[in-house]
């Protein structure tokens, strides 16, 4: 659930959308004239959100008559989902539903942790697929909303654009004899370097118009895991 006001700018316009989500959010003209009001779930008002609510509750799989099992086979296909949950976010309310946490319906408390709730125990997307087979990790960080530090995107994220092949290959380099520093900066070259020719190949659409992605995007992870540093010794 988003906290629209948090979402929404300051101004005349933005002050009288945010009223008119606040009082009319799951009518017609709402859901189709204002993005925000499709993801926000008001769990005092449960019939009217499954009803008229345009986003979030497909993407959820929430409505029994119309769960997608291709989207839920998609989701549980996923080889890791990491869930990150920033302690001072005051965006997403609760932020437990970075985690996949929410509240109870009719009532605002107690936050109902990921595993007891309907989504997780019915599985309706394959999240429960995924725990059970060791693919879903939750992670918790300081500061605010999608405020992720370096070390945090180097602790959390980076480990998991290893893909199997990269794994092995590390694991047969150590199990040969070669010094760890070498193996390590081996399987770091191997995984980010083919990361890397991949965006620089991509094509974006962007209207009409197409670009290939920026070096300062690559460069950003090159940094990451720290091959600009070993270049420039190089």
């Amino acid at each position: 659930m988003f906290k629209v006001t948090m979402v929404l700018q300051s101004g005349i316009f933005c002050k009288l959308a945010d009223a008119l989500i606040k009082s009319k959010i799951y009518s017609d003209y709402v859901q189709a004239h204002l993005a925000p009001s499709g993801y926000l779930k008001f769990p005092n008002d449960i019939p009217h959100y499954m009803e008229k609510c345009s986003f979030l509750p497909k993407l959820n799989n929430e409505i029994p008559e119309e769960r997608n099992t291709t989207y839920k086979g998609r989701f549980s296909s996923l080889q890791n989902l990491v869930l990150i949950m920033f302690e001072n976010d005051n965006v997403l309310i609760p932020k437990e539903t970075s985690w996949f946490g929410y509240y109870p319906d009719g009532d605002f408390k107690p936050i109902v942790p990921a595993h007891q709730t309907a989504l997780y125990t019915e599985d309706w997307i394959g999240l429960k697929a995924l725990d059970e087979a060791g693919r879903l990790h939750f992670v918790n960080v300081s500061g605010g909303h999608l405020g992720i530090s370096e070390s945090d995107m180097k602790k959390h994220v980076v480990p998991f654009l290893v893909d199997e092949a990269s794994v092995e290959k590390y694991s047969n380099a150590r199990a040969h004899g070669h010094p760890r520093t070498i193996t390590q900066n081996y399987h770091r070259k191997q995984v980010v370097g083919r990361f890397i020719d991949e965006i620089s190949n991509e094509r974006i659409l962007d209207g009409s118009s197409s670009y290939q992605w920026p070096s300062s995007v690559k460069n950003f992870f090159r940094e990451l895991v720290g091959l600009a540093e070993e270049n420039d010794s190089d």
